[in-house]
């Protein structure tokens, strides 16, 4: 099923606002700022962009391996379509929190985590293992159906909820709630997320921006330093930092077991990827900021239906 809403909202938006306009609101202490279709309306767009810092050929950098021919997404992912689905988050702060320092960490961050679960490279790869995000947008041999008898997102007959999407997604349950985050039916059509770039990358920024639960902190916040932690967080080695956005998006199926591979290679990603834009691995932090190795999970799992 074709979707065009996406050259819709582009279009409504364009013609709400022009380019480089900044307003402040009247009769407020804090300034809110308007820059065109890119950042509307928010004490967030009087910071850089996305695109002031991230550019073309930048994403290019990151991503080279993707239009490979042995690649299993050829000419789905683009920069454009990371562009457009930012515009509904980075009034939120997604990428534009902070200095551009901070604004560039974050956004090597999240595609450090789309980078390495998309990735189809290995260890001889040609330009190695890292170049080789985005080679997929599904899962190629899905295992199950990932169907979870759930009273509020309840299977669609005949619909197979296998990962799918820049951060992929499984389970029905799942689909039901960034689905309703988005105001798109996922439930009953998710294979939108592999149908359409913007919105895969949507989903993958909704999950980066919201928490699992209610009074837990999202990935975005134990990033850029909203997230305090508590006693209790201190006990369990919860610190502000890359490490912690891992526990929030993958709990103890990459968390709190020491330094195995899948965990180091979410890591080595977004140090490849501050390396490619300039910033520098260095400016990753300390091993206890970077990995999740010791953290106790959040959200730990019961089952093999634990969120994905």
């Amino acid at each position: 099923m074709e979707i065009k809403w996406t050259v819709f909202v582009l279009a409504m938006v364009v013609a709400m606002a022009m380019w480089g306009n900044v307003s402040e609101a009247k009769g407020k202490k804090e300034k809110v700022c308007t820059k065109g279709w890119e950042c509307q309306g928010s004490k967030y767009c009087c910071n850089l962009t996305i695109s002031d810092y991230f550019q073309v050929y930048q994403f290019e950098n990151l991503f080279s391996k993707r239009n490979s021919p042995i690649s299993h997404a050829v000419g789905f992912w683009d920069y454009q379509s990371f562009i457009l689905a930012s515009t509904l988050f980075q009034p939120l702060g997604f990428g534009t929190t902070g200095g551009k320092l901070m604004q560039m960490k974050e956004i090597a961050a999240f595609l450090g985590h789309v980078g390495s679960q998309t990735s189809c490279g290995y260890g001889v790869a040609t330009g190695g293992p890292l170049a080789w995000g985005l080679c997929y947008n599904h899962e190629m041999s899905p295992s199950q159906a990932y169907c979870d008898p759930n009273y509020l997102y309840p299977c669609s007959p005949g619909v197979q909820y296998y990962g799918r999407g820049a951060l992929p997604v499984y389970w029905n349950y799942n689909y039901g709630i960034i689905g309703d985050g988005l105001k798109v039916d996922l439930l009953n059509y998710p294979e939108y997320l592999e149908q359409n770039a913007t919105l895969a990358f949507q989903a993958a920024m909704w999950r980066w921006m919201n928490p699992i639960k209610p009074k837990q902190p999202s990935a975005h916040d134990v990033f850029v330093g909203n997230w305090k932690p508590t006693k209790n967080d201190t006990l369990a080695k919860r610190v502000p930092g890359f490490g912690a956005t891992m526990n929030i998006l993958y709990g103890d199926r990459v968390c709190s077991q020491g330094d195995i591979d899948s965990m180091n290679a979410i890591i080595s990603h977004y140090l490849y990827y501050l390396d490619l834009l300039g910033v520098g691995r260095e400016q990753g932090g300390a091993h206890d900021i970077l990995t999740c190795a010791e953290q106790i999970a959040f959200n730990p799992s019961s089952s093999s239906s634990s969120s994905s």
